[in-house]
């Protein structure tokens, strides 16, 4: 069995953060012009978060003990991401009678709300998450963005189960 070397694990998981990071705000937000909802922008912070312990890991290089830390702290950032997409994918699923209201801007809810409350509105009231802004080979945002927190999990799975060097 091919076991790969544990930096070029990490250089792969930082390499995807960068990319998705970069795809989403680069293309989607300035070239196209696609106002991210809250949910994208709650992905936004589990891709960076991930991306940042798969950095950490890339710069620290710690035996196996650290790499399986760093590998599990990266994978929960993905499986938090891997929910905030499903739930995004079944607002954009629901029939449009059962879509929830609009929850209020997420700047105004960030300066005057508590954290919990705030995230307690968005993922309850954020009608304007079930808009599909753009697709591509038939996959809306938030399942292109599933594909992406699938591979942070493997990617940090493996870093965590590995075998001994």
């Amino acid at each position: 069995m091919t076991t790969f070397n544990s930096r070029f694990i990490n250089g792969l998981g930082v390499l995807l953060a960068v990319t998705s990071y970069l795809f989403a705000y680069l293309f989607l937000e300035i070239y196209l012009e696609l106002e991210p909802c809250p949910l994208c922008m709650i992905d936004r912070v589990f891709v960076v978060a991930a991306g940042g312990f798969f950095l950490l890991a890339l710069i620290h290089n710690p035996g196996i003990i650290g790499q399986r830390i760093y590998g599990g702290l990266a994978s929960l950032m993905a499986l938090a991401g891997i929910l905030v997409c499903w739930r995004h994918i079944y607002l954009q699923n629901l029939p449009e009678a059962l879509i929830p209201n609009c929850a209020p801007g997420l700047d105004y809810m960030m300066e005057v709300l508590p954290v919990f409350e705030m995230l307690t509105i968005i993922f309850n009231t954020s009608g304007e998450c079930a808009d599909t802004q753009w697709e591509f080979l038939g996959f809306t945002i938030p399942e292109q963005t599933l594909v992406v927190f699938n591979g942070f999990f493997a990617l940090g799975l493996y870093q965590v189960f590995r075998p001994k060097a």
